[in-house]
């Protein structure tokens, strides 16, 4: 019986599929059998490198493997997207990224060198991290409702943040289009700057994370007006939500996920999910980042691609809306 060169090709195609998911279903079956890389576009130290680090510990306990900590910090995070959106799509190499890398810097940048969900696949939105409202202690103010009179009686009150179009960048920018207040940014390399910018007075206000001016506020050189979640924080529930204090409908905050390149296997994307959210769910790994005034949460990967679009369609507007662009 002569077959057709046309009907050959086919026959090989389809084998080719088969032995191809045999090999990928191998593949998840023995993963991992070496290393994993978690690549973070900050410098060590800083909030997304402590999460990365305790919960690559704890997974590479679980795993049986190391799981490497590679920082790249740098260039709004492009230069960390662009070298883990090139890596072997094998689940070896995860970008942990946050809000300011998957729904800011599309709208902030013309010409992106990747797609967060066309050049990467989504993990698991591992922790969600408040963001408070921060005064200078000498600046008569103590809530979010005194702020916004104060801001209208004093036109270019200056407030700072950790670059143009950061997400402490834009809070503030909410802020004022919220209240309808004149105020003049001060932007910063990073939060090293703007935190000690607001603890001498350089700058009236600026939107932080808990664990960068919870050493300053004992010492009164700072206050929490706010924090920006839509329920208060179990860290400090004395603070009243933004919204409850002054700014009904505001919400900012950092969500902080695992994503790997597009064209992983999907079961090798579900057994990462699986063992991350599994990390996350250890009393251990929970109490130490709710300690620094992170909250675990552990998402399906189909869920944290939802609040990707959705943050994506957020900051999107707001970057519009209060016209900050890279210099």
């Amino acid at each position: 019986m002569k077959i057709s060169p046309l009907r050959l090709n086919h026959v090989f195609a389809a084998l080719a599929c088969v032995l191809l998911s045999i090999a990928f279903e191998c593949a998840a079956q023995d993963f991992p059998s070496k290393p994993i890389r978690f690549v973070v576009p900050y410098g060590a130290g800083g909030g997304p490198d402590v999460i990365a680090r305790v919960i690559g510990q704890k997974l590479g306990e679980s795993v049986g493997q190391q799981v490497i900590v590679d920082n790249r910090p740098g260039a709004g995070g492009i230069i960390a997207a662009e070298l883990a959106m090139k890596a072997p799509a094998d689940g070896y190499t995860l970008f942990v990224a946050d809000t300011g890398h998957l729904a800011i810097n599309p709208a902030l940048y013309p010409k992106l060198p990747y797609d967060p969900l066309r050049d990467f696949a989504p993990v698991t939105l591992a922790v969600s991290t408040p963001l408070f409202l921060v005064a200078h202690g000498g600046l008569p103010v103590t809530s979010v409702g005194q702020l916004i009179a104060y801001a209208k009686s004093h036109p270019g009150l200056p407030f700072g943040s950790s670059g143009n179009g950061s997400v402490h960048h834009l809070g503030m920018e909410l802020v004022k289009l919220m209240a309808g207040v004149d105020m003049t940014h001060v932007p910063y390399k990073g939060v090293a700057q703007s935190v000690p910018a607001v603890i001498t007075g350089d700058v009236a206000v600026i939107i932080a994370a808990l664990p960068s001016v919870l050493p300053h506020l004992k010492t009164g050189k700072v206050r929490l007006l706010g924090v920006g979640t839509a329920k208060r924080t179990p860290v400090i529930p004395d603070v009243p939500t933004i919204a409850e204090a002054g700014l009904p409908g505001y919400e900012i905050k950092v969500e902080i996920g695992f994503m790997v390149p597009a064209g992983t296997p999907r079961d090798l994307i579900a057994r990462l999910n699986g063992e991350i959210v599994k990390v996350l769910n250890t009393p251990e790994v929970a109490k130490r980042l709710t300690g620094l005034g992170i909250d675990p949460v552990g998402s399906s990967s189909e869920r944290y691609a939802e609040v990707i679009r959705a943050d994506q369609q957020k900051f999107g507007k707001l970057v519009k809306d209060s016209g900050a662009r890279v210099d």
